[in-house]
């Protein structure tokens, strides 16, 4: 059902999902814990984003210094559907004046090159930010010529400046918006539908290691806010939260971390056919075998024979697991003949990858 509903939203171009700050900070940590550096002097790009509601931006600038970013940018859309409601850049200080000349209403963009304590309180707050990007001291905010759409050339030109893209691109264009990061060969990290895995142009880049999942969210479980919620009809809306909750979103990048080098514990099929906790393995004699591939059928990640030599179909939730230092992964979902993998007795599995452990 959770499938079916992100289809649906993406269908219908409900494309507002707003992404938790604490979400941002776990995922962005995990790539610290594995390079300390892997952020430091790069020039960041959030071309999703406006400051008024992004935790992207928020994280980004408060982190600032800690990561030793060289620059952050972030360009926004025309309208912004959910100004000054989730985080308010200026907040509730009435000492701050509101964007005056700026109507938010204009697609803008923001180059943050320096931070630090402008009003002398002893701390380095979102205050301060504001108060530099209105004057633009060190910093700019300026309107953009056009909606702010990620394909449009000013988007592009800041694009081609920048080192890392960190966003939560519309759902409805996630293969467009992937390609353009492949074309100008960027290190990204960003949202998707889960189901992203199986596009023609998305699998590839995985198969070749040029594309991974990330570290992910707690327990599979992904929380967006999002400002359709009353006319939304997909995903889980809580009401007292506001959040809206998935269970096929995840985080893919081409930045290392460590959870993809944590080899995958695995039983021996002699083991797996007499202990997995699957009855579908437990107390068979052999694993099933398609029809058109020589491979075995392994339906559960956790059931994947350590010593077998011979390539097994597993379900694209192993991606979440996949360690390319202990597989090689071979082709996804057809076997010789071009159509779906076949088991002897007819029946298709759905979605396989074919594996092989690496030699």
């Amino acid at each position: 059902m959770a499938n079916q509903n992100l289809t649906n939203a993406k269908r219908a171009k409900n494309d507002e999902f707003y992404t938790q700050y604490s979400d941002i900070q776990k995922e962005i940590e995990a790539y610290l814990e594995y390079d300390s550096d892997a952020f430091r002097g790069k020039i960041v790009y959030c071309n999703c984003d406006d400051p008024f509601e992004s935790n992207f931006f928020r994280y980004f600038v408060l982190s600032f210094r800690k990561l030793g970013l060289r620059q952050l940018i972030t360009t926004s859309y025309r309208p912004s559907p959910v100004a000054n409601t989730q985080l308010g850049l200026f907040g509730d200080d009435k000492t701050l004046a509101g964007p005056k000349g700026r109507p938010k209403v204009t697609a803008n963009k923001f180059i943050v090159s320096d931070v630090g304590d402008v009003d002398g309180d002893g701390e380095f707050t979102l205050k301060d930010v504001a108060q530099q990007l209105k004057a633009n001291r060190h910093n700019e905010w300026a309107p953009l010529a056009g909606d702010g759409e990620f394909r449009s050339d000013e988007c592009v030109d800041l694009l081609k400046r920048s080192d890392v893209v960190v966003t939560n691109p519309p759902f409805s264009l996630f293969r467009e918006y992937v390609r353009q990061l492949v074309d100008h060969g960027k290190r990204f990290v960003i949202i998707g539908n889960m189901n992203a895995i199986t596009y023609k142009e998305i699998f590839p880049l995985i198969k070749e290691n040029k594309m991974w999942l990330g570290n992910g969210f707690h327990a599979g479980n992904a929380y967006f806010y999002t400002p359709n919620a009353r006319d939304f009809s997909s995903g889980v809306y809580d009401e007292k939260t506001g959040l809206v909750k998935f269970r096929n979103v995840c985080w893919f990048t081409n930045l290392d971390h460590g959870r993809r080098h944590q080899p995958l514990p695995l039983m021996t099929m002699e083991e797996n056919l007499k202990y997995s906790k699957h009855k579908e393995i437990r107390n068979r004699k052999a694993y099933d075998r398609y029809d058109n591939y020589d491979a075995i059928e392994v339906p559960f990640t956790d059931s994947i024979p350590s010593d077998h030599d011979g390539v097994m179909g597993v379900p694209i939730s192993f991606l979440d697991k996949y360690n390319p230092s202990q597989f090689d992964i071979l082709k996804f979902r057809h076997g010789n003949d071009d159509k779906d993998l076949r088991l002897k007795d007819g029946k298709c599995p759905y979605f396989r990858i074919l594996i092989r452990h690496k030699k």
